[in-house]
């Protein structure tokens, strides 16, 4: 991580992609902290910047995820970017360490979920539920052990907590997502639960350049505590240290 609390990974016109870290907000009420107000601090700092700083968000990642994330300098191109999200026709993969060992090796998980009434969690549901919503993801196990496994996922809806909520409901909770029944640790240690860390990165983000329409495809690399996991599972170990990004996805 850089100075300015995150890392740059490209930058081309009025588009940012950054790798968030986590534990921090997307974006937050004035005067709290969050990966916006870096953005828009760093960007005031470097650009040499009087009065406000415009950045535009088009998606946004759960406080515990790291990974990667695109913003916008002006409006225009954030609402094409917006656009792109909600049509989805952005590609977006993961990955995830999940308790206990996943099979099939591969495959697609379908469910009906919706958001708890007055709580920031969500929950599988009937289909015929009344607030059910479809969510599809496709995982491959990329490494299992006696301690987990390793997926990768690309999504096919994007529903709130979409991974975390049916990952668990399968017994293979996201380590360190207490939230939705881990027992596992995971990331650096906090006294506020809010600032902790799940095993949760967005690994890589493609889209259109919303001025260019030029393809853009953004990988962010595992961040540190993905290489210091404390597991008994020596060959999990060794296979998240020897990797690189690019030889974790498709």
């Amino acid at each position: 991580m850089s100075n300015a609390g995150f890392e740059l990974l490209y930058e081309e016109g009025p588009c940012l992609v950054v790798v968030k870290p986590g534990g921090v907000l997307t974006q937050a009420p004035p005067a709290i902290d969050s990966l916006e107000v870096r953005i828009k601090r760093f960007l005031k700092h470097r650009d040499q910047k009087s009065g406000r700083v415009y950045l535009g968000v088009p998606h946004r990642l759960d406080r515990p995820v790291s990974g990667v994330m695109v913003f916008c300098k002006h409006v225009r191109a954030t609402r094409r970017l917006a656009h792109q999200f909600q049509q989805r026709t952005v590609h977006k993969r993961y990955l995830a360490l999940v308790e206990n060992c996943v099979s099939p090796e591969e495959g697609v998980w379908e469910d009906f979920v919706r958001k708890i009434p007055n709580e920031a969690r969500g929950e599988v549901v009937a289909a015929h539920h009344s607030e059910a919503r479809r969510a599809v993801l496709r995982y491959r196990v990329l490494n299992s052990g006696s301690t987990g496994s390793l997926l990768e996922i690309e999504l096919q809806t994007g529903r709130m907590h979409q991974i975390r909520i049916q990952a668990a409901a399968r017994n293979h909770a996201i380590w360190g997502d207490t939230f939705y029944g881990s027992t596992r640790s995971f990331g650096p240690s906090s006294g506020d639960p809010r600032d902790r860390w799940i095993a949760l990165h967005a690994a890589e983000l493609g889209f259109r350049h919303p001025m260019t329409q030029k393809p853009v495809l953004q990988r962010a690399p595992l961040p540190t505590p993905w290489q210091a996991i404390e597991t008994r599972d020596t060959s999990l170990t060794k296979f998240l240290a020897e990797k690189e990004i690019t030889d974790l996805v498709f």
